[in-house]
């Protein structure tokens, strides 16, 4: 079995443990992914990058450490086939007879000026841009709204193995999308690029700009989500976080902690707890229990 259907098998094989929830096959089938030598067109083939994407962001800490793992792999593959070409020697005639003849001083700076390679030496790799990718796209006929293409582009494209055509078409569609919000080049297009620009760049939140690549996520609902929306997973368990302990520190009217023994802490199994209530929705809902154990520390909550 070559790697492409490797891969493909192995695709088909996550998506099923995925839905059945299996994370002990999801975890096996990423251990054999990872022995994989990747290539840039064998990602573009497979498209195995938009399965992977999903499982970064999975509930499970061990099944989302291991995707980043195994897509950090594969990246290190493909840049480091990139280098090998890049540093390939060309092949070169022994043959005295037929060597060219010695350029003028005038030739060799010409040659050197025009045949610097494509691939630079960098070993994070180029940064795919409009020109880099070589790519040309119809003008808008405004200068603003053309660079805003070529930043949406480069934001979509930041660590994808997409093909340049896709790109193109997601980062028209950004800019098409953002425009039509405010129909002119004004303070609020300004702000609404260079958020949506700093967001799909974020390098602790690649799910994000994978997800609108993939076409997970449309255009139409990226330009219409807040901040707060577009963060990282991650991002949003801390925040989460920071407003539950918010919250166990306020002290508002009628939230006086009484000691208790009748909740059982699930972490060291004591009795001994403080709690207090407070009325964290509407007023026709339940009051939350906020319960902290005396013994261990550990806090709970729950309507």
């Amino acid at each position: 079995m070559n790697p492409e259907e490797e891969i493909l098998k192995a695709k088909r094989a996550l998506l099923k443990s995925a839905d059945s929830e299996n994370i002990q096959d999801i975890l096996d089938i990423m251990s054999r992914l990872m022995k994989i030598k990747a290539t840039q067109e064998l990602l573009r083939k497979t498209d195995i990058g938009k399965t992977m994407g999903k499982l970064r962001t999975n509930p499970n800490s061990a099944v989302s450490q291991k995707a980043k793992d195994v897509v950090k792999k594969w990246k290190e593959d493909v840049m480091a086939n990139t280098r090998a070409r890049a540093s390939k020697p060309n092949p070169v005639s022994t043959d005295r007879s037929e060597a060219p003849p010695e350029p003028s001083s005038n030739t060799k700076t010409s040659a050197s000026a025009t045949s610097s390679p494509k691939t630079p030496s960098s070993e994070a790799g180029p940064p795919r841009t409009v020109k880099t990718d070589e790519v040309v796209f119809s003008t808008t006929g405004n200068t603003p709204r053309d660079k805003t293409i070529e930043l949406m582009y480069s934001a979509v494209a930041l660590g994808s193995y997409a093909d340049s055509d896709l790109l193109l078409k997601r980062a028209l569609a950004i800019e098409k999308a953002v425009f039509s919000e405010f129909q002119m080049i004004n303070d609020g297009y300004k702000a609404k690029v260079r958020s949506l620009a700093l967001n799909l760049k974020s390098k602790i939140n690649p799910s994000l700009r994978e997800s609108v690549v993939s076409g997970e996520l449309a255009v139409k609902s990226l330009c219409t989500m807040s901040v707060e929306d577009m963060a990282s997973e991650d991002a949003k368990a801390r925040d989460r976080k920071l407003a539950e302990e918010a919250l166990f520190k306020a002290r508002g009217a009628g939230s006086a902690q009484a000691e208790t023994d009748m909740f059982m802490c699930g972490k060291c199994k004591g009795r001994k707890c403080t709690y207090f209530q407070m009325q964290t929705r509407s007023a026709d809902e339940p009051m939350t229990t906020f319960v902290t154990c005396v013994l261990c520390g550990n806090r709970w909550k729950f309507c």
